[in-house]
């Protein structure tokens, strides 16, 4: 036992919590990232009044950062398996903060269009490098506290960065391009300093290794990908056609939805790290198949909507539901992917979420167009099959699990 405790590398003896030091410094490193994170809530705002774009520019613009965002988990998927996990996370936090000081002084429309397709690009490149990270750092057991720590700082920092972005937008918006890039950059040091590089060497040639084909020929993956794609496209509608019903179809004021929304960012933050522990030893497809089937209950329910505090119930709902998702998805994806594939198969889980943000919209916008009740209704119906989809997955999952570990 001696031994085997001696031939462990030093970051995993040394532990905080019952996790890792590198992984705080990780999740330090996301809590200050996303402090910082100013600039996107308030883009069409900048775009239309501090640089005088027309909403259909603008429009323009943010499909543009759309289309960046598809290309971004894929191709940070194969830069954290080859370059490895520390390097695609500090780079694309500094080409981040690049990107945002582009964005920050760009004033010719074709600038901006750029700015903001590299801004697409590289703003969460940092997701499958840190998913990764995880995988590698904590052990299987602990996986679920340590990737719904993540989801608690995330929701945490982005809660403080909305209150504060909104006021310092009030003084100048270049305020915001400076704070979010220097956050990137404090980010990425902190990563490079605290984090050491825990990729695998690439498998001897002649042994199975393989790209995105190998992850696009493993069925359980493709399977969990489109239950995941189903969760996205439920939550996504949190900021596209959320608002837009409540406040042009039932009838609320935005202070009176916002008060509402805030209700999602409190709870994540008091009752998430009460219950990771507890939900971590749950069997994870059982679990993840419940989150799902209560936010789609949550989602179906605003169909019967009419005043804020009925809204205020169904966001109880759904943020129920999305807490005991928060640290089961990445502990799935760990299980599946073999660790040389780690990165890529992250990739796809968040290619997932970004093809989320360009489906969600434009589904939402024509099942608003024929009724709130169609909207609402088949989120619910989306949210159900997929949580099916992962109870039909969860054998193959369990038995990937059970070899992982």
């Amino acid at each position: 036992m001696t031994n085997a405790l001696a031939e462990k590398p030093s970051f995993l003896r040394s532990k905080v919590g019952g996790l890792p030091r590198p992984f705080w410094a990780l999740w330090s490193g996301t809590l200050v990232n996303r402090l910082g994170t100013m600039v996107l809530p308030f883009t069409g705002v900048y775009l239309t009044q501090a640089r005088g774009l027309s909403v259909a520019a603008a429009g323009l613009v943010m499909a543009l950062f759309g289309a960046g965002s598809l290309i971004s988990q894929l191709l940070a998927g194969v830069l954290t398996d080859r370059i490895g996990r520390r390097a695609t996370l500090a780079g694309g936090m500094l080409a981040t903060a690049a990107a945002m000081m582009w964005l920050g002084y760009s004033t010719s429309l074709p600038s901006i269009l750029a700015a903001m397709f590299v801004l697409g690009v590289v703003i969460d490149a940092y997701r499958p490098a840190s998913n990764a990270l995880v995988a590698d750092l904590v052990p299987p057991a602990e996986r679920p506290r340590a990737y719904g720590l993540l989801f608690w700082a995330i929701n945490l920092g982005y809660a403080v960065g909305m209150t504060a972005g909104g006021w310092l937008a009030e003084l100048g918006f270049v305020w915001l391009f400076w704070i979010n890039a220097a956050t990137s950059v404090a980010f990425a040091v902190l990563v490079w300093r605290a984090v050491p590089e825990t990729a695998p060497p690439p498998p001897a040639e002649g042994t199975a290794g393989g790209g995105f084909g190998t992850v696009l020929r493993d069925r359980v993956m493709v399977g969990f990908t489109l239950v995941v794609l189903g969760n996205a496209i439920m939550y996504s509608q949190t900021f596209t056609m959320l608002p837009v019903a409540m406040t042009k179809v039932v009838g609320l004021s935005t202070g009176e939805f916002g008060l509402a929304m805030a209700l999602n960012g409190v709870l994540i933050v008091v009752v998430q790290p009460l219950v990771s522990n507890w939900l971590g030893r749950l069997d994870a497809p059982i679990t993840l198949a419940t989150g799902l089937a209560v936010m789609a209950v949550g989602f179906a329910l605003t169909a019967f909507v009419t005043n804020v505090a009925m809204l205020a119930l169904t966001i109880v709902v759904w943020t129920a539901g999305e807490i005991v998702t928060a640290g089961i998805v990445g502990t799935i994806v760990a299980a599946l992917a073999p660790a040389h594939l780690r990165g890529r198969y992250s990739g796809l889980y968040g290619f997932a979420w970004s093809a989320s943000t360009v489906l969600a919209p434009l589904a939402g916008s024509a099942l608003l167009g024929v009724s709130p009740g169609a909207l609402w209704f088949t989120l619910g119906g989306v949210g159900m099959l997929s949580a099916a989809g992962m109870i039909a997955l969860g054998p193959a999952v369990r038995r990937r699990s059970a070899l992982a570990a």
